[in-house]
């Protein structure tokens, strides 16, 4: 069977696995090759996944999965491929409060550039006739 994770960014992991088993806020449940159509929504959580005698875990906030032909295809907001699933969620949560705090920075630098460019507009008078 085959998973496909994918992020707005592009495919974080396309493999073939044994099986993989979803963790989610409202309970767990595992997939094996062969098994019935699934589709499910995870708000946060994670999925296990287990290949010849490696696992690792894809950490999920807000995804949907849909399975069915032994093909897994998870859609997600964001995520992150750890060897268990704290430290995957602990870089997860450095990722996203970077990235919200990359956000705020540029948040302040385009109200600076905006103040800066309506004053040199008053003073050049444009508009003026």
């Amino acid at each position: 069977m085959r998973i496909i994770v994918s992020t707005h960014q592009g495919t974080l992991y396309n493999e073939e696995i044994d099986y993989f088993t979803v963790h989610k806020t409202d309970g767990d449940f595992g997939v094996m090759k062969d098994h019935i159509p699934v589709i499910a929504v995870m708000d946060e959580g994670y999925i296990k996944i287990v290949r010849r005698n490696d696992e690792f875990y894809i950490v999920i906030i807000n995804g949907i999965l849909d399975y069915h032909d032994n093909l897994a295809t998870i859609l997600v907001q964001e995520a992150h491929i750890g060897r268990d699933a704290e430290s995957a969620k602990n870089h997860l949560l450095e990722v996203r409060k970077a990235r919200l705090e990359q956000n705020r920075k540029e948040s302040v630098d385009l109200t600076q550039k905006e103040k800066e460019l309506r004053e040199n507009i008053a003073k050049s008078k444009a508009g003026n006739l």
